[in-house]
């Protein structure tokens, strides 16, 4: 029998973890708490996760500050490696009301290894449910693809 439980780290208790029954995958509770400081109090602009294939956990890679830009952002996003992004993007309505959407980005470049495409496909699903308050989903393969073009058009 094979046991989705991850290693545990000594660092933290065991409650810590939840597993994906799809992967194994495991988030580690400091992302959720990250994303609910973001959506509530608006303490960070981004947060990039990335998964620990040896920990088998989704964990916190990244924080930008509230004053950081969607280029900050987007250069904080290895160009060759899977991740996830949340990224609260602020913007002004045709009524001129002052607004902000959370997005969530699956990154996953053509230049990254099968393995971890494979890996972070099959746990999204599962680590988006994990972050409640999500309001646009994009799949992102080159930076094109979630370029602040693609975001303004998709927050409206």
């Amino acid at each position: 029998m094979v046991s989705l439980r991850p290693s545990v780290s000594p660092d933290f208790p065991l409650h810590c973890y939840r597993a994906n029954a799809a992967s194994g995958m495991a988030v580690h509770d400091d992302c959720k708490l990250r994303f609910l400081e973001l959506k509530a109090k608006r303490t960070y602009r981004y947060i990039i996760f990335k998964i620990e294939e040896k920990q088998k956990q989704v964990v916190v890679e990244k924080v930008g500050e509230p004053t950081e830009t969607y280029e900050d952002f987007a250069a904080s996003v290895p160009a060759e490696e899977c991740r996830y992004c949340i990224y609260d993007f602020d913007f002004v309505t045709a009524e001129n009301c002052q607004k902000s959407k959370i997005f969530f980005i699956a990154w996953s470049p053509d230049s990254s290894r099968i393995r971890s495409k494979m890996i972070y496909a099959s746990s999204k699903d599962r680590f988006k449910r994990e972050l409640d308050g999500i309001q646009v989903e994009l799949q992102a393969t080159d930076p094109t693809e979630m370029g602040l073009d693609v975001i303004k058009s998709r927050a409206i």
